[in-house]
């Protein structure tokens, strides 16, 4: 599996793309191609390389994630994957869902509802290399999770719980790039080694996505921590879906 990054509206909304490529088949989707004019350079250099795009994909409807659907379905035909809400959508897979990508990337579709109802996570195992990797548009940031939108603090703490499950060494792809200010405020809540050493690396480097994993983020993560009571105790908080709405209100005025 190779995991094309491609940063969007940068400066302003500080997003990302994804193309995933199955190695073997030069099979690919794009994961939320927002900005049309920032990945088609990036998808045609590719296919000068062999890659064959297959779908399109949406993690939620929100435009800086599928306002590139039409544009993007105009040149390639290809099916969108999507959430019910998203524009275009072709098939909205059912929660844990599995289908493939090419010959070796088994994607399984895991619906993480909260920052919008549509939202959802797609976990991508390469059978051939064991290679692991979650795209969780704005469910799960490097030591953050999306704002509530649609949802409150229990389908949050559900959809987090569902994405702790996956294997500790899944690298973890987010929609945004926020790790810094993330970081900075997971400081103020938990004082440990795993969020000095995230704090650290974000001064040496702007872009973040792909680096850490589901094991990382159970380390420096608050909001994958809700269950410590230590932490509920702290925030004052009777359990962790207390725990929950009390960090996202704190995250919110930080």
């Amino acid at each position: 599996m190779h995991v094309e990054s491609i940063p969007m509206r940068w400066g302003r909304g500080d997003n990302y793309a994804y193309v995933i490529v199955d190695d073997a088949t030069k099979e690919a989707t794009i994961v939320d191609p927002a900005q049309p004019k920032e990945v088609l350079p990036r998808l045609q250099d590719l296919e000068k390389q062999g890659v064959k795009l297959v779908s399109i994909t949406n993690t939620h409807h929100h435009y800086d994630h599928s306002d590139g659907n039409e544009e993007l379905e105009n040149i390639y035909r290809v099916p969108i994957v999507a959430g019910k809400d998203s524009p275009l959508v072709s098939v909205t897979p059912a929660d844990r869902h599995t289908y493939k990508i090419g010959e070796n990337l088994e994607v399984t579709a895991i619906h993480t509802p909260c920052h919008t109802q549509d939202s959802i996570c797609y976990y991508v195992r390469d059978l051939k290399t064991q290679q692991k990797a979650v795209f969780t548009g704005d469910t799960l940031f490097n030591a953050g999770c999306g704002r509530f939108f649609e949802g409150t603090a229990e389908e949050m703490y559900k959809s987090l719980g569902s994405l702790a499950k996956l294997p500790k060494e899944t690298k973890v792809y987010s929609g945004h790039e926020y790790t810094k200010s993330n970081a900075k405020f997971a400081q103020t809540i938990l004082k440990t080694k795993a969020v000095r050493d995230l704090v650290e690396f974000c001064e040496k480097n702007v872009h973040t996505t792909g680096v850490f994993t589901i094991g990382d983020e159970l380390n420096h993560n608050p909001f994958m921590l809700v269950n410590d009571t230590q932490l509920q105790k702290s925030l004052g908080a009777s359990d962790a879906v207390a725990a929950m709405a009390k960090l996202r209100e704190l995250k919110n005025n930080f």
